[in-house]
C-alpha cells in the first residue's frame, strides 16, 4: 500500500503531488486504468503487436539513423 507521510504545515497540494509521482512510479495507475474496462484477447493481442512494431521502429530509427 502507498502510503505518504504529512508534515505539520505542510501544504497538502505537495502531498497530494508526492502521492501522485509514487503511484506513477509504482505503476498502480496504469493498471487502474488498464482494467477499467473489458479487452477480449484478440483486441490485446493487436495492442501487443502494434507496440512491438513501435518499438522495433524506434530502435531501428536510433541505430541507424545516428
Amino acid at each position: 500500500m502507498t502510503q505518504v507521510k504529512v508534515r505539520m504545515g505542510e501544504p497538502i497540494d505537495k502531498a497530494l503531488r508526492q502521492l501522485k509521482k509514487k503511484l506513477d512510479k509504482e505503476g498502480i495507475m496504469k493498471a487502474a486504468k488498464a482494467h477499467r474496462f473489458y479487452d477480449k484477447p484478440s483486441i490485446k493481442k493487436r495492442a501487443k503487436s502494434k507496440a512491438a512494431r513501435k518499438r522495433l521502429k524506434t530502435a531501428f530509427k536510433k541505430r541507424f539513423m545516428s
